[in-house]
């Protein structure tokens, strides 16, 4: 069993803020990853994850025209175990109107068959592993370029779907490329588990930065305490604030 590496208050913001090496990262544009013609696909193991993740992303794509297909695998039931606040049925339903509520407030309307959700079950989506590659690989066709949550995230279910995704994009002829997401509680910018050869950074203007705020703050219930179990928020600021910095990073197909 993999050991748990979303403990603790994680990493400081500072030293990622500070990081030479995220400094020097090259840089590479929209057209480089999702070339004219192509679709983007983005695969989010809960819903926040394609705003945490890829907020920045999905603005230039969606500024740029290029089609977009957006699959939520979980609709995130499981944040809150024992909760009578946001028990897992009424959970389900909010994360979904949250998600909505940040795609709007970035600018981006989709319709249903462009936002598929999934419907597997939160939190046990390596049990499901093939079911989920085989669903992602039924959507995928060739020549898609995928975002997926890189398959050793430190979370099971973002490590689950970044493999899914991978098996799903190699059966069709699709592109995968990873999103590190909880990557920047547990490692640091010396870390030889993070491969650093295939990290790119996507810059993102004030405005484009200002808008993923705005959108994030739309997942109320991951950012608010519960009072029902005691618990503090599943987003705590710090671990916000490490995925808003002006840049997001990608881990380009090898």
């Amino acid at each position: 069993m993999k050991t748990n590496l979303i403990v603790g208050a994680g990493t400081s913001l500072d030293h990622w803020s500070d990081s030479q090496r995220l400094a020097m990262l090259p840089e590479i544009q929209l057209s480089d990853l999702v070339p004219e013609g192509a679709r983007a696909v983005i695969i989010a193991p809960h819903p926040d994850d394609e705003i945490l993740g890829s907020g920045g992303l999905l603005q230039m794509i969606g500024a740029s025209g290029r089609s977009l297909l957006l699959i939520s695998v979980t609709d995130g039931t499981a944040s809150h175990p024992g909760s009578t606040r946001w028990p897992a049925q009424q959970l389900g339903a909010l994360r979904v109107q949250e998600s909505e509520e940040a795609l709007r407030r970035l600018g981006l309307a989709l319709p249903e068959w462009q936002w598929l959700r999934a419907g597997f079950e939160d939190s046990q989506v390596a049990t499901h592993e093939a079911a989920v590659a085989m669903f992602i690989e039924q959507q995928l066709r060739p020549g898609d370029v995928v975002f997926a949550t890189w398959r050793e995230d430190g979370h099971s279910d973002h490590d689950a779907v970044g493999r899914a995704s991978s098996t799903a994009a190699r059966a069709v002829g699709a592109t995968l490329h990873e999103l590190p997401i909880w990557t920047w509680h547990w490692a640091r910018d010396d870390d030889a588990r993070v491969p650093w050869a295939r990290a790119h950074k996507i810059n993102l203007s004030p405005s484009a930065m200002a808008r993923k705020r705005y959108a994030a703050s739309a997942f109320t219930s991951q950012l608010q305490e519960d009072p029902s179990t005691g618990s503090g928020p599943i987003l705590p600021a710090l671990a916000l604030e490490r995925l808003l910095r002006p840049y997001e990073i990608v881990f380009v197909q090898e």
